[in-house]
């Protein structure tokens, strides 16, 4: 794939660039309680703003049904000042957007209001792509986690204005690349999480594309329950055994070796440091639940992914947010870290769950890439086209 950066746009001075930012960032009233998307975007903004552009940033803020001031980005704009140490000026679509944006000078940046505001944004309707692109001279998408969304303001705008990818979105792409675009070989994936029924694209997709597949989480249950282990009370999607065993099936059509626990930590209630007990995935009691990978297991892991070159991780493979049902997902984090910072490993992890756990295992610095981007990255994984990113080629 062939995309134009910041480094492709020339001289930008005096130039009016909307910036697709992700500013919709968690809040407890009027405070930021984690501020990564607005970390993330920073690059960028302070990039074009140093090379005199004036910035206009759109966004989008929670799932507004009707404008309301607590889907307002100007409760973002001072947090995003901080975080930029500079200041950023907020503008509402209430009154003349046009003239308040002449008002603004070389290097300034602003806010605009929740493009959510827009009943069309989420339409892609051509008369809110006009609203926007009549702001500004270039478009640049920094937003890889709304990419898979076609709305105006992620894919529209990139067909009015000349579109480029920011440094978020770039770096985003550029590893996405090595991890399953062009892969060095043998390359494993692990995917974990609750349920089969919600990645089920992803574990047909990658059966053909990786080398090894590693199934954890309450998705392993599926799996070995498909397979006859009784899981006793364990997550388990069991109306889906004949969709697990036919991924199975495509995976040894395909040269794939998938990785399934063979001993399990068990506990019979679900909550932090309930009585448990490692053993054989063969020997689950009936009112037990199986809430992590076993050592052996995790052994296992670690011994596959040492034969790796590349690793592509969406999930965890047990209730990590609660200890002991930690253990594996750590030690998975720490292994795929030291293969990293040795060299012989790209790593690519994405999800949700997946950065919470590699942000407490202290090792989201030593992987190769980190994506903060949720249903994007898992479209991605899926092979689909994302429509933002698709707008984006040269």
């Amino acid at each position: 794939m062939s995309f134009k950066t910041l480094d492709d746009m020339g001289d930008v001075r005096g130039k009016r660039v909307l910036v697709r930012e992700d500013l919709n960032v968690p809040m407890d009233g009027a405070r930021v309680t984690d501020d990564t998307r607005l970390r993330a975007a920073a690059p960028t903004i302070a990039e074009l703003s140093d090379k005199g552009a004036i910035v206009l940033v759109l966004a989008h803020f929670g799932r507004p049904k009707a404008p309301a001031p607590e889907y307002s980005l100007a409760q973002v704009t001072r947090p995003l000042s901080d975080v930029l140490g500079r200041e950023v000026r907020y503008i509402d679509w209430e009154g003349d957007t046009v003239a308040a944006v002449a008002t603004l000078q070389p290097g300034d940046i602003a806010v605009l209001e929740n493009t959510r505001f827009f009943g069309g944004e989420e339409k892609n309707d051509p008369a809110v792509v006009d609203r926007f692109a009549a702001l500004g001279d270039l478009y640049v998408n920094d937003a890889f986690s709304a990419a898979h969304r076609a709305h105006a303001s992620t894919e529209g705008l990139a067909h009015r204005l000349p579109a480029y990818a920011g440094r978020s979105m770039q770096a985003e792409l550029e590893a996405l690349q090595k991890a399953l675009g062009i892969p060095e070989h043998p390359v494993a994936a692990v995917v974990g999480g609750a349920k089969v029924s919600s990645k089920l694209d992803v574990l047909t997709h990658l059966v053909t594309k990786v080398d090894h597949l590693i199934i954890g989480g309450g998705m392993a249950n599926t799996f070995l329950a498909a397979r006859g282990v009784d899981v006793g009370k364990s997550l388990c999607e069991h109306d889906l055994a004949e969709t697990a065993l036919a991924i199975l099936d495509a995976a040894d059509r395909a040269g794939c070796t998938v990785h399934l626990p063979y001993d399990v930590v068990v506990a019979k209630e679900f909550r932090a440091h309930a009585p448990s007990r490692t053993i054989n995935v063969h020997e689950v009691a009936a009112d037990e639940m199986i809430l992590d990978c076993g050592p052996a297991a995790s052994e296992a892991i670690s011994d596959a992914l040492k034969t790796c070159r590349t690793l592509v991780w969406n999930g965890p493979l047990g209730a990590f947010e609660m200890q002991p049902f930690d253990t594996a997902t750590m030690a998975l984090a720490h292994t795929a870290a030291a293969l990293t910072k040795s060299g012989g490993l790209v790593s690519v992890a994405g999800g949700g769950d997946t950065v919470a756990a590699v942000n407490v295992a202290g090792v989201a610095d030593d992987l190769t890439f980190v994506s903060t981007a949720g249903g994007a990255f898992l479209e991605w994984m899926e092979g689909k086209e994302l429509p933002g990113v698709k707008a984006l080629e040269a």
